[in-house]
């Protein structure tokens, strides 16, 4: 059978499933067990939760890190389903999902969880959350089994194609000459992937030679350090300083990646802040929120190595786990250089939980 040349490809139906939900529409999720109607429960309405009601028993699927903090079952391992209350409004959803309110209103439930067949089946729900999660939005799903006729126009995503989302080789836009302040002899060059609206930023200092370790430095964007200088974190003082390094050693290349808040996403990082002046730690805040430690993926900074024509570098970072990734996705790391900079009275609670919880050397 001929392949339509204007039907969407996996990415593309990846990418118009995460621009659906984070616009409030639903999606489809196929599996083998059934089909589920899917909407995000950040971006949900009233009106849209009366429509899965109307289609049967609604279900909340939240990430088990979220369902620790709300004292409810993970039966799934990773996740929980949970019944949605037939009286239960949009302000009951959306209080699960989002911590915001939590020590305001700390007595939520009980909460009836799913376990094993019963309701929308986990692969569903699983697919739900980590497309939530990909379109930068709280992890936490609304979900209805699907069954009869289907309304136009709705997105249909297969489960596995959203919980094994191959990666995407990175396109190079564009490439332009840069005179920084560092080095005049800068260039940039920016990358996209078909897969999400990110944009990814190669900074190359000078002219450094392809056939030996360059001095490389991945930075995940960080906009409140970055670019207003807050004293939250060591991002801004790391940034520039590597890049100081770079103009030091005569060349060097920083990877600018897009995937700010540990690849939550900006919104979800204030979150996460917000709930640091509660009291949280950083790592506990993003649990609080549904999310792991750290949700991003490094094997983008491997690919724009090699599409730069670089195997193997000299690694600033104080983190040993982008030094085993660089080695997993097949860049050699000849050596780690330590970048401690940035310390404050604002920050060192911040710092002493990354080197507690996170392994990074300070």
């Amino acid at each position: 059978m001929t392949h339509d040349p204007l039907a969407f490809d996996d990415a593309e139906r990846l990418a118009r499933a995460r621009s659906d939900l984070r616009i409030g529409l639903p999606v489809l999720l196929t599996g083998p067990d059934g089909t589920a109607f899917a909407l995000a429960a950040e971006t949900a309405t009233a009106r849209r939760l009366d429509g899965l009601r109307r289609l049967g028993e609604v279900t909340l699927a939240l990430t088990a890190r979220r369902a620790e903090t709300l004292r409810a079952r993970a039966y799934d391992g990773d996740l929980a389903r949970v019944r949605v209350p037939s009286d239960a409004d949009l302000t009951w959803v959306q209080a699960s999902a989002d911590p915001a309110e939590d020590l305001v209103s700390p007595m939520k439930g009980p909460f009836a969880t799913l376990r094993g067949t019963e309701g929308v089946p986990p692969m569903l729900a699983r697919a739900a959350i980590r497309l939530a999660k990909s379109a930068r939005l709280l992890p936490a799903a609304l979900l209805v089994s699907a069954d009869g006729p289907l309304p136009e126009g709705v997105a249909r995503v297969p489960a596995a194609l959203a919980l094994d989302v191959p990666l995407a080789p990175l396109s190079k836009v564009v490439s332009a000459r840069v005179p920084l302040a560092v080095s005049q002899a800068g260039r940039v060059h920016v990358f996209r992937s078909p897969l999400d609206e990110a944009e990814h930023v190669a900074v190359e200092i000078g002219s450094p030679p392809r056939d030996a370790p360059v001095l490389a430095r991945l930075h995940s964007a960080c906009f409140t350090g970055d670019l207003l200088g807050s004293l939250k974190c060591d991002c801004g003082p790391q940034l520039h300083a590597a890049l100081e390094r770079m103009a030091t050693d005569g060349a060097g290349v920083l990877l600018y990646l897009d995937q700010e808040g540990r690849g939550i996403g900006l919104a979800n990082k204030m979150r996460a802040y917000s709930l640091q002046d509660q009291g949280f730690d950083t790592v506990e805040a993003n649990h609080r929120l549904g999310f792991e430690d750290d949700e991003r993926d490094f094997r983008v900074g491997a690919q724009i190595l090699r599409a730069l024509g670089f195997s193997s570098v000299r690694l600033l970072t104080n983190n040993p786990r982008k030094v085993a990734l660089m080695e997993e996705a097949g860049v050699r790391v000849t050596e780690r250089v330590p970048l401690r900079v940035g310390l404050n009275d604002h920050n060192a609670a911040y710092l002493a939980t990354k080197a507690a919880k996170s392994g990074h050397l300070l």
